[in-house]
């Protein structure tokens, strides 16, 4: 038996989110049948964890066990070429029996894209969130720096969260503009709770619009209620970056 790990690429706008549900269309879904057929066996792939509906990835890591004796290059070209163009593995590769590519993630990063100018863009719309107003980008990076450090972030976890607690550690948090006025907000954790990451970007939000300061936004952090946080923001500007090992 082989314990393969693939890293994939995806397009989440037409999937229900990474995890296999019963009726809708998911990334994991796609994977475990082509695999599958490939194969010759009932594929079970284990992620490193789980994206929304409309969440993209750039690095997401699976594992799975087979038997097959193709290999790890004839399977990644195989992979890719029965799969829709909107996943993409990128690589394939034999792993040591014991790796568990949920169980020994060390931490991982996000990046949320906003698009911050009057008019939208139909080439960005389903890659980040249109803002139209100007944003204070200062206040907006100020108050990103509150979220390093460890805590409890209750006030950006989803109410109905089911993770044992809400402490995190957060090694970084930042913002950076591109020249054709894109926001980028990134973040790197040991570990997300369920719409955490879009949460604090729907509360960065409404710091750049001036309807609270950056202290204000720590005093919401302090606060672990999630009702004094902003809106969550749509997930289509939301990626997966990496995760570490």
């Amino acid at each position: 038996m082989r314990n393969i790990k693939i890293v994939i690429e995806y397009e989440g706008t037409h999937y229900h989110g990474w995890q296999r549900q019963k009726s809708e269309s998911t990334v994991q879904e796609v994977l475990e049948d082509r695999i599958g057929v490939i194969t010759g066996e009932r594929v079970t792939l284990i992620g490193s964890g789980r994206t929304d509906a409309g969440v993209h990835a750039l690095n997401q890591v699976a594992n799975f066990a087979t038997e097959t004796e193709i290999a790890a290059s004839n399977l990644l070209k195989a992979i890719n070429s029965f799969i829709p163009k909107d996943i993409a593995v990128k690589s394939v590769e034999d792993a040591d029996d014991t790796f568990h590519a949920r169980y020994d993630v060390k931490r991982k990063g996000y990046i949320y894209k906003i698009l911050n100018r009057p008019v939208r863009s139909p080439l960005y719309r389903n890659f980040s969130w249109h803002i139209y107003g100007r944003l204070d980008l200062d206040a907006m990076k100020e108050a990103a720096t509150v979220l390093e450090g460890r805590h409890d972030y209750t006030s950006f976890c989803a109410a109905d969260g089911d993770s044992r607690h809400n402490i995190r550690t957060v090694m970084a948090a930042g913002l950076t503009v591109s020249e054709h006025s894109v926001i980028t907000f990134s973040i790197e954790a040991d570990g997300f709770l369920r719409y955490m990451v879009r949460n604090i970007v729907g509360t960065l939000i409404d710091v750049g619009r001036g309807k609270i300061d950056p202290a204000e936004f720590a005093g919401i952090l302090r606060a672990r209620d999630r009702t004094q946080a902003g809106i969550t923001a749509p997930p289509q500007g939301l990626f997966l970056k990496e995760v570490h090992y």
